[in-house]
């Protein structure tokens, strides 16, 4: 079937379930597993950032369903992200490549998150029940 991808996603910030940019992912992913990923990870204010480190960073892992939508979350990251291939230790202890956002930005004001974890320095507000609205009925990526 034509758009489809069968490459992995793993997210760390607010691409996760309950924070503002999930809704830009949601409609083209699926949601497969917890896990983690060898770095470091910045509280840089309204979102965190990964970068090299001997640490563990954890997040979320999903499937691709279009590859449609690397472009879109590429647009969404911005320039001081980029993505890369990176070796994700899935929450059974298997290992699988996922792409993953790095960030290359500044990191004058950005504080060390010595856990990894952003999901518990900042919870969602609501739980993580709420996700960015997306237009109803239409993929935002075509």
């Amino acid at each position: 079937m034509p758009g489809r991808s069968r490459a992995r996603l793993f997210v760390y910030g607010t691409l996760m379930r309950g924070y503002a940019l999930h809704g830009v992912l949601a409609p083209g992913a699926t949601w497969l597993t917890t896990g983690h990923v060898r770095g470091g990870l910045l509280d840089l204010g309204d979102y965190p950032g990964l970068i090299p480190g001997g640490g563990r960073v954890r997040g979320e892992v999903y499937r691709l369903d279009e590859v449609e939508l690397l472009p879109v979350l590429d647009r969404e990251e911005g320039y001081n992200f980029v993505r890369r291939w990176a070796v994700v230790t899935l929450a059974g202890g298997r290992r699988a490549r996922a792409w993953v956002y790095r960030y290359r930005g500044p990191r004058g004001r950005a504080l060390p998150i010595p856990d990894g974890d952003w999901r518990r320095l900042r919870p969602p507000a609501d739980g993580g029940r709420a996700t960015r609205p997306s237009s109803p009925g239409r993929n935002p990526w075509r």
